[in-house]
Protein backbone atom coordinates (compact mmCIF):
# COMPACT_ATOMS: atom_id res chain seq x y z
CA UNK A 1 0.00 0.00 0.00
CA UNK A 2 1.18 3.55 -1.06
CA UNK A 3 2.29 5.92 1.63
CA UNK A 4 1.46 9.96 1.13
CA UNK A 5 1.63 13.31 3.47
CA UNK A 6 -0.49 15.94 2.68
CA UNK A 7 0.32 19.43 3.84
CA UNK A 8 -1.62 22.55 3.60
CA UNK A 9 -2.31 25.86 4.65
CA UNK A 10 -5.40 28.84 4.75
CA UNK A 11 -7.24 30.85 6.43
CA UNK A 12 -8.32 29.33 10.08
CA UNK A 13 -12.13 28.49 9.72
CA UNK A 14 -14.24 26.21 11.30
CA UNK A 15 -14.84 22.78 9.53
CA UNK A 16 -11.22 22.34 8.14
CA UNK A 17 -10.22 19.28 9.54
CA UNK A 18 -13.22 17.63 9.07
CA UNK A 19 -13.39 18.19 5.52
CA UNK A 20 -10.50 16.67 4.89
CA UNK A 21 -10.79 13.86 7.02
CA UNK A 22 -14.04 12.74 5.31
CA UNK A 23 -11.87 13.19 1.89
CA UNK A 24 -9.35 11.12 2.79
CA UNK A 25 -11.58 8.53 4.05
CA UNK A 26 -14.14 8.93 0.73
CA UNK A 27 -10.81 8.16 -0.80
CA UNK A 28 -10.11 4.78 0.94
CA UNK A 29 -6.93 6.69 2.83
CA UNK A 30 -6.23 5.74 6.08
CA UNK A 31 -4.70 8.36 8.06
CA UNK A 32 -1.64 7.06 10.25
CA UNK A 33 -0.36 10.66 11.63
CA UNK A 34 -1.88 14.20 12.37
CA UNK A 35 -0.96 17.40 13.10
CA UNK A 36 -2.32 20.58 13.26
CA UNK A 37 -1.96 24.40 14.11
CA UNK A 38 -3.80 27.81 14.34
CA UNK A 39 -1.94 30.47 14.14
CA UNK A 40 -3.87 33.30 16.00
CA UNK A 41 -1.37 35.90 14.99
CA UNK A 42 -1.71 35.25 11.51
CA UNK A 43 -5.13 33.47 11.58
CA UNK A 44 -3.63 30.89 9.37
CA UNK A 45 -4.08 26.89 9.31
CA UNK A 46 -1.35 24.69 9.26
CA UNK A 47 -1.91 20.93 8.36
CA UNK A 48 0.05 17.72 7.86
CA UNK A 49 -1.14 14.39 7.30
CA UNK A 50 0.91 11.13 7.24
CA UNK A 51 -1.61 8.53 4.82
CA UNK A 52 -1.73 4.87 3.61
CA UNK A 53 -3.66 4.12 0.48
CA UNK A 54 -5.96 1.60 0.80
CA UNK A 55 -6.93 1.34 -2.84
CA UNK A 56 -4.92 1.20 -6.20
CA UNK A 57 -7.13 4.15 -7.21
CA UNK A 58 -7.01 6.26 -3.80
CA UNK A 59 -5.13 9.16 -5.01
CA UNK A 60 -6.86 9.68 -8.12
CA UNK A 61 -9.80 10.03 -6.10
CA UNK A 62 -8.58 12.20 -3.42
CA UNK A 63 -7.15 14.42 -5.79
CA UNK A 64 -10.33 14.79 -8.23
CA UNK A 65 -12.50 15.59 -4.90
CA UNK A 66 -10.40 17.52 -2.71
CA UNK A 67 -9.86 20.21 -5.13
CA UNK A 68 -13.39 21.55 -4.22
CA UNK A 69 -12.63 21.54 -0.45
CA UNK A 70 -9.21 23.45 -1.00
CA UNK A 71 -11.25 26.19 -3.11
CA UNK A 72 -13.93 26.31 -0.05
CA UNK A 73 -10.89 27.14 2.59
CA UNK A 74 -8.90 28.53 -0.19
CA UNK A 75 -5.89 26.45 0.50
CA UNK A 76 -2.47 26.14 -0.62
CA UNK A 77 -1.71 22.16 -0.39
CA UNK A 78 0.58 19.58 -1.34
CA UNK A 79 -0.21 15.64 -1.66
CA UNK A 80 3.56 13.99 -1.38
CA UNK A 81 4.34 10.38 -2.33
CA UNK A 82 6.10 9.37 0.38
CA UNK A 83 8.42 7.14 -1.38
CA UNK A 84 9.87 9.82 -3.53
CA UNK A 85 13.26 10.81 -2.02
CA UNK A 86 13.61 14.85 -2.97
CA UNK A 87 16.29 15.50 -5.55
CA UNK A 88 19.20 17.83 -3.44
CA UNK A 89 22.10 20.06 -4.54
CA UNK A 90 24.64 20.56 -1.76
CA UNK A 91 26.66 23.89 -2.33
CA UNK A 92 29.55 24.03 -0.39
CA UNK A 93 33.07 26.09 0.07
CA UNK A 94 36.05 25.83 2.27
CA UNK A 95 34.71 24.00 5.36
CA UNK A 96 33.45 20.82 3.86
CA UNK A 97 32.32 18.63 7.54
CA UNK A 98 28.25 19.45 7.02
CA UNK A 99 28.64 18.00 3.29
CA UNK A 100 30.24 14.95 4.28
CA UNK A 101 27.75 14.42 7.42
CA UNK A 102 25.23 14.63 5.00
CA UNK A 103 25.97 12.31 2.50
CA UNK A 104 27.08 9.73 5.48
CA UNK A 105 23.60 10.22 6.66
CA UNK A 106 22.37 9.75 3.03
CA UNK A 107 24.31 6.67 2.46
CA UNK A 108 23.03 4.84 5.93
CA UNK A 109 19.39 5.51 5.46
CA UNK A 110 18.93 8.38 7.74
CA UNK A 111 18.13 11.10 5.88
CA UNK A 112 15.29 10.43 2.62
CA UNK A 113 17.00 12.45 -0.03
CA UNK A 114 18.64 11.67 -3.38
CA UNK A 115 21.63 14.00 -3.05
CA UNK A 116 22.33 14.61 -7.44
CA UNK A 117 24.85 16.91 -7.08
CA UNK A 118 27.50 19.21 -5.12
CA UNK A 119 29.08 22.11 -6.44
CA UNK A 120 31.78 24.47 -5.10
CA UNK A 121 33.82 27.34 -5.40
CA UNK A 122 36.67 24.96 -4.13
CA UNK A 123 38.11 21.52 -5.14
CA UNK A 124 37.96 20.33 -1.73
CA UNK A 125 34.86 18.42 -1.52
CA UNK A 126 35.47 16.76 -4.74
CA UNK A 127 36.93 13.38 -3.15
CA UNK A 128 34.28 12.83 -0.75
CA UNK A 129 31.57 13.37 -3.50
CA UNK A 130 32.75 11.42 -6.00
CA UNK A 131 33.74 8.09 -3.96
CA UNK A 132 29.66 8.78 -2.85
CA UNK A 133 29.03 8.25 -7.19
CA UNK A 134 28.00 12.30 -6.52
CA UNK A 135 28.80 14.34 -9.58
CA UNK A 136 30.77 17.33 -8.45
CA UNK A 137 30.68 20.96 -10.22
CA UNK A 138 33.81 23.33 -9.93
CA UNK A 139 32.26 27.13 -9.97
CA UNK A 140 35.81 29.47 -9.24
CA UNK A 141 36.00 32.84 -9.59
CA UNK A 142 34.07 34.65 -6.93
CA UNK A 143 32.35 37.57 -7.11
CA UNK A 144 33.60 38.38 -10.85
CA UNK A 145 32.23 34.91 -12.49
CA UNK A 146 28.68 35.10 -10.09
CA UNK A 147 26.65 35.50 -12.83
CA UNK A 148 28.05 33.05 -14.76
CA UNK A 149 28.22 30.54 -11.67
CA UNK A 150 24.27 31.37 -10.39
CA UNK A 151 23.54 30.79 -14.24
CA UNK A 152 25.00 27.68 -14.24
CA UNK A 153 22.96 26.72 -10.46
CA UNK A 154 19.73 27.70 -12.81
CA UNK A 155 20.81 25.06 -15.33
CA UNK A 156 21.96 22.40 -12.64
CA UNK A 157 18.75 22.51 -10.69
CA UNK A 158 16.33 22.38 -14.26
CA UNK A 159 19.00 19.84 -15.94
CA UNK A 160 18.81 17.69 -12.71
CA UNK A 161 14.94 18.32 -11.72
CA UNK A 162 16.02 19.54 -7.84
CA UNK A 163 13.68 20.42 -5.41
CA UNK A 164 15.95 21.79 -2.48
CA UNK A 165 19.57 23.35 -2.47
CA UNK A 166 21.55 23.16 0.28
CA UNK A 167 24.19 25.74 1.54
CA UNK A 168 25.98 23.43 3.57
CA UNK A 169 28.71 26.24 4.51
CA UNK A 170 28.21 27.76 0.94
CA UNK A 171 30.56 31.21 1.40
CA UNK A 172 29.21 32.94 -1.51
CA UNK A 173 26.10 34.73 -0.97
CA UNK A 174 23.32 34.28 -3.21
CA UNK A 175 21.41 36.93 -5.07
CA UNK A 176 18.29 38.24 -4.87
CA UNK A 177 16.90 36.69 -7.97
CA UNK A 178 17.97 33.19 -6.86
CA UNK A 179 16.55 33.30 -3.29
CA UNK A 180 12.92 34.63 -5.03
CA UNK A 181 13.27 31.48 -8.08
CA UNK A 182 13.94 28.97 -5.38
CA UNK A 183 11.84 30.60 -2.29
CA UNK A 184 11.55 28.17 0.24
CA UNK A 185 13.94 25.51 -1.14
CA UNK A 186 17.14 26.41 0.24
CA UNK A 187 18.44 25.81 3.38
CA UNK A 188 21.32 27.28 5.07
CA UNK A 189 23.75 26.40 8.17
CA UNK A 190 24.45 29.44 9.83
CA UNK A 191 26.83 29.70 12.94
CA UNK A 192 25.03 31.95 15.76
CA UNK A 193 26.57 33.13 18.69
CA UNK A 194 25.31 35.10 22.24
CA UNK A 195 27.23 37.58 21.47
CA UNK A 196 27.22 36.84 17.53
CA UNK A 197 30.38 36.90 15.32
CA UNK A 198 30.12 38.13 11.73
CA UNK A 199 33.19 38.25 9.48
CA UNK A 200 35.53 35.91 9.60
CA UNK A 201 37.36 33.31 12.05
CA UNK A 202 34.07 33.49 14.26
CA UNK A 203 35.15 30.71 16.43
CA UNK A 204 38.63 32.36 17.02
CA UNK A 205 36.56 35.79 18.00
CA UNK A 206 34.13 33.66 20.25
CA UNK A 207 36.94 31.71 21.96
CA UNK A 208 38.50 35.13 22.88
CA UNK A 209 35.42 36.98 24.43
CA UNK A 210 35.10 33.71 26.71
CA UNK A 211 31.60 32.20 25.08
CA UNK A 212 29.84 29.82 27.67
CA UNK A 213 27.27 28.57 25.08
CA UNK A 214 27.72 28.33 20.54
CA UNK A 215 25.55 27.33 18.86
CA UNK A 216 24.33 26.92 15.20
CA UNK A 217 20.74 28.06 12.87
CA UNK A 218 19.69 26.17 10.36
CA UNK A 219 17.55 28.70 7.88
CA UNK A 220 15.76 29.28 4.94
CA UNK A 221 17.59 31.65 2.70
CA UNK A 222 15.90 34.73 1.70
CA UNK A 223 17.12 38.20 0.42
CA UNK A 224 17.91 39.61 4.00
CA UNK A 225 21.32 37.62 4.55
CA UNK A 226 21.02 35.30 7.34
CA UNK A 227 17.67 36.27 8.66
CA UNK A 228 15.21 34.12 6.54
CA UNK A 229 12.53 31.53 8.83
CA UNK A 230 13.65 29.57 10.89
CA UNK A 231 13.92 25.94 10.69
CA UNK A 232 16.08 24.00 13.77
CA UNK A 233 18.87 25.65 15.89
CA UNK A 234 21.08 24.08 18.17
CA UNK A 235 23.36 24.84 21.29
CA UNK A 236 26.51 23.68 22.96
CA UNK A 237 28.23 24.88 25.94
CA UNK A 238 31.91 25.74 26.39
CA UNK A 239 34.29 25.22 29.26
CA UNK A 240 36.59 28.01 29.93
CA UNK A 241 39.28 25.77 29.36
CA UNK A 242 38.77 24.80 25.88
CA UNK A 243 41.65 26.19 23.10
CA UNK A 244 40.35 27.58 20.21
CA UNK A 245 40.85 23.85 18.13
CA UNK A 246 38.27 22.73 20.79
CA UNK A 247 35.90 25.34 20.18
CA UNK A 248 35.88 24.68 16.52
CA UNK A 249 35.12 21.30 16.81
CA UNK A 250 32.12 21.52 18.99
CA UNK A 251 30.96 24.33 16.68
CA UNK A 252 30.85 22.36 13.99
CA UNK A 253 29.33 18.97 15.35
CA UNK A 254 26.57 21.21 16.31
CA UNK A 255 26.48 23.20 13.04
CA UNK A 256 26.52 19.01 11.49
CA UNK A 257 23.29 18.55 13.70
CA UNK A 258 21.64 21.07 13.20
CA UNK A 259 21.63 21.28 9.51
CA UNK A 260 21.18 17.36 9.00
CA UNK A 261 17.81 18.27 11.58
CA UNK A 262 16.65 20.85 9.43
CA UNK A 263 17.07 18.62 6.33
CA UNK A 264 15.25 15.61 7.75
CA UNK A 265 12.56 18.01 8.70
CA UNK A 266 12.22 19.54 4.73
CA UNK A 267 12.67 16.03 3.32
CA UNK A 268 10.07 14.83 5.60
CA UNK A 269 7.80 17.43 4.74
CA UNK A 270 7.53 18.57 8.07
CA UNK A 271 8.05 22.17 8.18
CA UNK A 272 5.40 25.22 6.53
CA UNK A 273 6.26 28.63 5.57
CA UNK A 274 4.17 31.25 7.63
CA UNK A 275 5.31 34.51 7.06
CA UNK A 276 8.72 34.97 8.33
CA UNK A 277 8.60 31.92 10.42
CA UNK A 278 8.07 28.50 10.25
CA UNK A 279 6.09 25.75 11.98
CA UNK A 280 7.32 22.62 12.19
CA UNK A 281 5.29 19.65 12.88
CA UNK A 282 7.65 16.93 14.48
Amino acid sequence: MSKFVLTLSCPDALGIVAAVSQTLANAKMNIEESHQYGDPDSGKFFMRVGIRAQGSDSKNIFDSTFEAVATKFHMQWHLYDASIKPRTLILVSKFDHCMVDLIYRCQRGSLHMDIAAVASNHEIGRDWSENADIAYHYWPGGKEAKAENEAKLKSLVEAENIELIILARYMQILSPDITAAYSGQIINIHHSFLPSFKGAEPYSRAHARGVKMIGATAHFVTADLDEGPIISQGIEAIRHDMNVEEVIDVGRDVERRTLATAVRLYTERRVLLNGLKTVVFD
